[in-house]
């Protein structure tokens, strides 16, 4: 090898060590914004979509039907904070009364009876809905809660259908009530709980927490 070959080939691992370092200054920057915050050395986030969002396993099945309803009588209710949801699908034995904290999210769940006149048989199970004055029935559909008053049950309060399908309810005096027809025993020892006359009887122990939660001018929204 000639001198001036030496000196060429001296130039030429010269410039591809140079530009060895180059690329690898380059991967650098791209490596940091990839991986890490910048000047935190914390993990960067992945992109939102990376994260699908959970299942709102908290609110109940006919949810959105009662905010449906909501909207339709916003006219006639001032609170939307909180809705009580009547899922008469369910067994008498489930706690199948839900109050929504619309804002924060919390369900609370609670015993709650449906009329004799809609389970004749006493199976447990809603068989279905009326709005006849003396059939003892449940009605389905959006009540207006209203005041409180003390009666054969104890505190207790008034509701208003607000639907075709209940707009019997304060005649027929429906209302929210306590019952000892309806407890947690009851429920795991016969597997069902009482009857009401078509009220929302709720268990004793559990009634001050109801009407308190379910103030008035607040929507109940009962369906199957």
């Amino acid at each position: 090898m000639t001198g001036l070959d030496i000196h060429h080939d001296a130039a030429r691992r010269r410039f591809l060590a140079g530009a060895g370092l180059t690329a690898a200054a380059a991967a650098l920057p791209m490596l940091s914004r990839s991986s890490s915050m910048p000047g935190t050395g914390a993990p960067r986030p992945a992109p939102a979509a990376a994260f699908p969002a959970a299942p709102d396993l908290a609110r109940p099945r006919l949810y959105p039907r009662a905010m449906a309803a909501l909207d339709r009588h916003a006219g006639r209710i001032a609170h939307r904070d909180r809705i009580a949801v009547a899922d008469f699908s369910q067994a008498s034995r489930e706690a199948r009364l839900h109050i929504v904290d619309i804002a924060g999210g919390d369900v609370r769940s609670y015993l709650v009876a449906h009329g004799k006149g809609s389970d004749p048989a006493r199976s447990g199970w809603l068989q279905s809905f009326s709005n006849v004055p003396d059939s003892e029935a449940s009605s389905r559909g959006a009540y207006l809660t209203g005041e409180t008053y003390v009666g054969q049950h104890g505190r207790s309060r008034r509701l208003v259908g607000l639907d075709p399908e209940n707009d019997f309810a304060a005649p027929r005096a429906i209302v929210i009530h306590g019952a000892d027809y309806v407890s947690a025993a009851m429920a795991q020892a016969q597997g069902l709980i009482g009857r009401s006359q078509g009220c929302f009887a709720v268990a004793q122990e559990a009634i001050e927490d109801v009407l308190e939660q379910v103030g008035p001018g607040r929507l109940l929204f009962a369906w199957k």
